[in-house]
């Protein structure tokens, strides 16, 4: 199995076109070792000839210029993207499935709570109906099992996260299961497992069950700190207010890895303003010593 980051960093990407933080302002001017990232998304495959693409951010063309090995296959117009698989319906996830309008019908397996609101509140599924069209394919929340035509030898288990819908979302304020999920990715003939997560913001046993029994675990990188965007004049909002777990701290990310054994640990999704992106912080090094990478841009992980 072949997992490759199109995308790594959290919604704006990094820099951010606006934001003069310390690490935007540093990849700009180089006065920080760091690299530009695009927004959270990833591609797997298991024969490297289809893929299955988790989440589509804006930044979903550029990503796939930057890998070849992904688009055009035989047709005049045609793409190794067999179908896309949605975590949730946030912006940074969803609206590059309008870059991917000129194309057949696209093979969109999300959860119904995220279809209502890519039907509704952020109407991408409706916008797409005079283009290619959208074809949806439900996907569970209690964690059981199902696997994807086209995708050979790759079996899904999603089961549902406690967060909030996007602000457009018709039940912002109440939430459901399956306004996001996580996934475990198994490998039919070898069993090696990876759990994507690029949203958490609560440890609940389901998904440290997961982690546990995964190869590789690639999660949410979002902030270093609770308060890492208040601190630095940027927003009043929380990591936990708005769905994701810091990596420091009690109960933080690094502590919730550190129980996980015999595993892989890639952070993703990172935003702009954590100190991590600093590739000499002290955080990096910090991650460094606990043997949590942070993915990159182009990153492949082989299984």
């Amino acid at each position: 199995m072949k997992i490759r980051v199109l995308g790594s960093g959290a919604g704006g990407g990094f820099p951010q076109w606006n934001c003069n933080c310390r690490n935007c302002h540093g990849v700009r001017h180089h006065t920080i070792r760091a690299t530009p990232r695009t927004q959270s998304s990833i591609a797997v495959s298991t024969d490297n000839r289809n893929w299955l693409l988790f989440n589509t951010s804006p930044d979903i063309l550029a990503q796939l210029h930057a890998s070849p090995e992904i688009q055009p296959k035989e047709g005049v117009r045609d793409t190794g993207i067999k179908a896309i698989m949605l975590i949730d319906s946030q912006i940074d996830h969803t609206t590059g499935l309008l870059m991917l309008r000129e194309g057949k019908p696209l093979d969109v397996y999300c959860t119904e709570m995220v279809k209502q609101d890519l039907s509704t509140g952020f109407p991408v599924f409706k916008m797409l109906e005079d283009y290619c069209t959208v074809n949806h394919h439900p996907i569970p929340c209690d964690g059981s099992s199902f696997t994807i035509p086209g995708i050979e030898d790759l079996r899904f288990y999603t089961h549902a996260l406690k967060s909030k819908a996007p602000p457009y979302s018709p039940h912002r304020n109440d939430p459901h299961d399956g306004d996001n999920v996580g996934v475990i990715i198994e490998q039919i003939s070898t069993g090696k497992k990876v759990y994507y997560s690029p949203g958490l913001g609560e440890i609940e046993p389901h998904v440290m069950n997961a982690m546990q029994a995964a190869d590789c675990v690639m999660v949410d990188g979002t902030f270093w700190t609770d308060d890492e965007m208040s601190s630095q004049n940027i927003s009043p909002k929380k990591a936990r207010e708005i769905g994701h777990l810091p990596q420091s701290g009690e109960g933080g990310m690094i502590e919730i890895l550190n129980k996980v054994e015999n595993t892989r640990k890639i952070l993703i999704h990172i935003n702009n303003t954590n100190p991590i992106l600093d590739e000499d912080s002290d955080q990096r090094k910090i991650l460094d010593a606990a043997g949590i990478e942070v993915s990159y841009d182009g990153m492949e992980i082989i299984l």
